[in-house]
């Protein structure tokens, strides 16, 4: 039987885990202040008059806002220079001010009236040198309704994608962001540990997806699970599950990729093994994943780029007799991807991305094997980028006899 695999109740396994969130302090005042400087900073010298920020992530980055995107405008203007503005139905500007980290002046809009003319009449009024064109960045996220209406009003203006921003600042994370990271990951990874103590035959892909969002919450994420996808058997060969459940039976491999956030910060862990005695097809594949998984760590090295991450990890599942590209049985999809307050970021370890690995750069490290019709094998571990090269926040499976490291013998 696998270590660590069976043999608890889910009462035992939940009164196992206890509160993790005790040391984790939130971003601070002065760290949004400190990247709304450092944005500012960078516009000035792309020539870049302001930017938009939508309600969601990258919002929240800049001003601690927390606030959800709808139909209804609601966001920020940044520009090179001055104080940061919000923008928001008039009804809603007390609730906006109750969420505020970041303070600053809200121009408020009734409903009847248009918020892309008010955010035109804002970046006129900030406009100082009223002589040139204004070119204004519209955050990535932002739906295509709120673009386009900014769009057919913005006569004598050009309108970019505001990533250039938003991506210079949020791909290096700081100290505190991987801190939180960290917390939430090693969260997830105590989760993954009692969740495979719980597994019993007949068990269903359900009833563990449960547990795992009460186990998310007694380790301190409110919310419970992020997401979760819990596979068995043939199932765990499609990367993001199935339609229906499915009922545990001996010899089938477990897939199980979840997460919770902390303090906005996301944790995705997945782990992947057998539930009784693994046969040597699944020793097998599990082994090219491991060694898959290391070659693409060890390959990330500062100033590398992502793509070769990515050509590394794909050379290894060669060398062991699996597609080199797309095709199946292999890896199907990218070999990981930026996290942080969004589960998936730039930059992507994927075959067109050509940027540049960093100091203070994360990345998921998954090179999923998919074998249709038998089973797919998924490790997924996140790693950041220091000075001296790449870092794991949770260490990889040992084995697939042991994949938590349980034998310390």
């Amino acid at each position: 039987m696998t270590i660590g695999v069976g043999g608890s109740t889910q009462q035992q396994a939940l009164a196992s885990l206890s509160n993790m969130t005790d040391k984790a302090v939130a971003i601070t005042l002065e760290e949004h202040q400190a990247r709304v400087a450092k944005a500012q900073a960078y516009m000035q010298a792309q020539g870049i008059d302001a930017i938009y920020l939508n309600a969601g992530t990258n919002l929240t980055y800049f001003t601690g806002t927390q606030w959800y995107a709808s139909e209804r405008m609601v966001g920020a203007v940044l520009p090179a220079s001055g104080p940061l503005e919000y923008i928001a139905p008039v009804f809603e500007i007390g609730s906006l001010q109750d969420f505020m980290i970041l303070e600053g002046a809200v121009n408020g809009w009734h409903e009847h009236e248009s918020p892309y003319e008010l955010f035109i009449q804002i970046l006129q009024r900030m406009n100082k040198d009223t002589s040139k064109s204004l070119r204004v960045g519209i955050d990535e996220s932002t739906a295509f309704f709120v673009a386009n209406g900014i769009q057919e009003l913005a006569f004598d203006m050009e309108i970019i994608n505001a990533k250039e921003v938003t991506a210079h600042c949020r791909t290096r994370k700081s100290v505190n962001e991987i801190a939180l990271m960290q917390r939430a990951k090693d969260m997830t990874l105590s989760v993954q540990k009692a969740a495979a103590a719980i597994l019993q035959e007949g068990i269903s892909t359900t009833e563990v997806e449960a547990f795992i969002n009460e186990a998310h919450k007694k380790v301190g994420a409110p919310a419970g699970s992020y997401f979760c996808i819990v596979l068995f058997g043939q199932a765990t060969a499609f990367p993001h599950g199935v339609k229906e459940p499915q009922y545990l039976k001996k010899g089938d491999v477990v897939l199980i990729d979840t997460g919770c956030k902390l303090h906005g910060y996301i944790s995705d862990i997945t782990r992947t093994y057998v539930f009784g005695e693994p046969n040597e097809r699944q020793r097998q594949i599990w082994d090219y994943e491991k060694q898959a998984q290391q070659a693409a760590f060890e390959a990330a090295q500062l100033g590398i780029q992502c793509m070769q991450v990515d050509a590394a990890a794909r050379k290894s599942l060669a060398a062991n007799g699996l597609s080199a590209e797309y095709e199946l049985p292999g890896l199907p999809h990218r070999t990981g991807h930026g996290i942080g307050l969004d589960i998936h970021e730039w930059p992507y370890l994927v075959g067109n991305d050509t940027t540049p690995l960093d100091v203070g750069m994360c990345f998921s490290n998954e090179p999923m094997i998919c074998v249709p019709g038998e089973f797919g094998i998924r490790l997924e571990d996140h790693f950041y980028m220091t000075e001296q090269g790449p870092k794991w926040f949770t260490e990889p499976s040992r084995s697939i006899d042991d994949p938590f490291g349980l034998n310390v013998a």
